[in-house]
């Protein structure tokens, strides 16, 4: 499916001095790794702070398979700067008043704040930061529930055999979106009852052994030493030294996680699988007419006064261009991204609709990279995003877009967005960048065990496991997903776009999957572990992203060009 711009020509490089032909470009004295299988295994766990800095490791010397952040920045970049480029985040929002985000948001220098006036007549008014697509909408339902309620009343009770043929598509549509929901809405309700019952358990279990100690936060060697005087007790010893050796934290620490996740399923009932929710109604709109466009807010922190609403956005912000300069909390892969705010994605699944004008706004107000980090497998109305993405490339503006977290194979499942028309597998444009997630664990567990792969739709790897950085109310949290991979690249690809202005979107995305680093190492797919398969299999590139080698690439065909 991926048609390479350019061959991969690392191997014709060697040591010497490669001059960048753009003003702000830094001068290149480096060799790009390469021979990466003949480094040791890195046998012993990672820090508090080797973990929180991962993606930005060096495989050769770190052996963590990061993408060589602090080496360019340290060898390469040093004190130059590219110009500012401008990085659309189709998410859920951004926290943009969190002390590590202030500083790296595009403001709309032609919108007088405040006014109540579209001052540059784009059709948003006081679109200071970007553009709220969800208006005061948070919690939404998946996109087969709301194919399932929609044509419930007109297929539910019909045969197969009673179908037109001009029904035909629509009522296949239909079963597969009724089967969908119920094995979703079956497996939801089955694992909030085993959580529950886990958490009565482990509760019970807890109380009683903390009451014996003296202590809530019993060390693994404290209940280690525990005598138990009855077999109730030693049942409970049992399964709290399971939790704290096979899960390897506190039973504080797993309680609450428990409890987290009772929410989550929960909610998911009440919102996500909730057939009676009309999540739009606050938003005003018709989301399934393209032409309904006077919709949404400049809010784009979303209404909530927690911000909780939007901690994935501001968690991928964070990773494109957390401030590098500020001595505080973390520094973001790019140091010229300029974050523009498309509020699209709700607590569910996102409208075709808002993603396909959320794109167009992004490119409009002059975005060169947007990063989506979102998806879905049923959408009603592809072909808006089809369009979007097609406006994008003749804008010549890059979209990053996370592969998925089912651990599927997308050469043989389809996922929305991507880069092709329904029923045919051919890409409708070139400026279309799928990334899928690794671990930190160079070895056989390189890929993240819940990270899509597709050796025709996936084009690249990078981190995406217990990944540091911002979320709301100047926090900072692990979260993981090809969603945390996906910014990481789009943070390169801002950095190359920046320094090398005369690369087109096509050749940024062909210089990320040109100049990232391979193994020949197998590999545990999906979580399982019978389940393997090369590294360089996985994806179109074979390959995990590296800033370092991606700027030697850079600046040798830009001085070619």
């Amino acid at each position: 499916m991926r048609i390479p711009y350019f061959k991969t020509i690392l191997s014709l490089f060697a040591a010497g001095i490669i001059t960048g032909c753009s003003s702000t470009a830094p001068k290149i004295v480096s060799t790009p790794v390469k021979n990466i299988d003949s480094i040791p295994l890195k046998v012993k766990d990672l820090s508090d702070s080797q973990l929180k800095d991962w993606t930005n490791s060096d495989l050769l010397t770190d052996t963590i398979p990061g993408m060589s952040v602090n080496k360019a920045y340290a060898e390469i970049i040093k004190k130059t700067k590219p110009s500012p480029v401008i990085v659309g985040v189709v998410d859920s929002g951004v926290d943009i008043e969190h002390e590590d985000l202030q500083g790296v948001l595009w403001t709309n220098a032609d919108e007088i704040p405040g006014n109540g006036k579209d001052d540059d007549n784009n059709g948003y008014i006081d679109d200071i930061h970007g553009w709220n697509f969800l208006g005061d909408a948070v919690a939404e339902q998946m996109e087969y529930t709301r194919i399932y309620k929609r044509l419930k009343p007109k297929y539910e009770d019909k045969t197969e055999s009673s179908i037109s043929t001009a029904d035909r598509e629509e009522y296949n549509l239909f079963k597969a979106a009724k089967a969908e929901y119920d094995k979703e809405y079956t497996e939801t309700t089955q694992t909030l009852e085993q959580y529950r019952q886990i958490d009565q358990q482990l509760t019970a279990a807890h109380n009683a052994v903390s009451a014996e100690l003296g202590t809530e936060d019993y060390t693994k060697e404290q209940l280690s030493d525990f005598q138990p005087q009855t077999d109730q007790m030693t049942q409970y010893k049992s399964m709290l030294t399971q939790i704290q050796y096979n899960v390897d934290e506190n039973i504080p620490a797993a309680l609450k996680e428990l409890k987290d996740g009772i929410e989550y399923f929960q909610d998911r009932l009440d919102s996500h699988f909730n057939m009676d929710l009309d999540g739009r109604a606050v938003v005003g709109d018709d989301p399934y007419d393209i032409t309904d466009t006077d919709y949404g807010n400049n809010q784009v922190s979303g209404p909530e006064p927690d911000k909780e609403n939007v901690k994935h956005g501001t968690h991928v912000a964070g990773i494109i261009a957390a401030d590098r300069t500020n001595e505080i909390g973390i520094k973001g892969v790019s140091n010229n991204a300029r974050i523009l705010v498309v509020r699209a994605v709700p607590d569910g699944d996102e409208y075709d609709k808002d993603i396909a004008l959320g794109i167009r706004y992004a490119v409009d107000n002059g975005a060169k990279v947007i990063n989506t980090s979102f998806g879905k497998y049923f959408s009603p109305n592809p072909e808006w995003v089809i369009d979007a993405i097609k406006y994008a490339a003749e804008n010549d503006v890059l979209i990053v877009n996370a592969a998925g977290n089912e651990g599927l194979n997308l050469d043989e499942k389809r996922v929305f967005p991507n880069d092709q028309e329904v029923g045919n597998s051919t890409e409708i444009a070139d400026n279309f960048l799928t990334v899928g997630a690794l671990n930190y664990e160079y070895g056989s567990g390189l890929i993240a065990d819940f990270s899509n792969y597709g050796k025709a739709n996936v084009d690249v790897f990078a981190p995406g496991t217990k990944i540091w950085s911002t979320t709301p109310n100047n926090e900072y949290e692990y979260l993981q997903g090809t969603s945390m991979a996906s910014p990481a690249v789009a943070g390169i690809a801002a950095i190359i776009r920046g320094y090398y202005p005369q690369l087109s979107a096509a050749q940024v995305k062909q210089v990320i999957m040109d100049s990232g680093l391979t193994t020949n190492a197998t590999v545990i797919v999906g979580g399982d572990r019978s389940n393997t398969k090369k590294f360089e299999s996985l994806s179109t590139s074979g390959k995990m992203a590296n800033l370092y080698n991606a700027l030697i690439l850079a600046d040798q065909i830009a001085k070619n060009n």
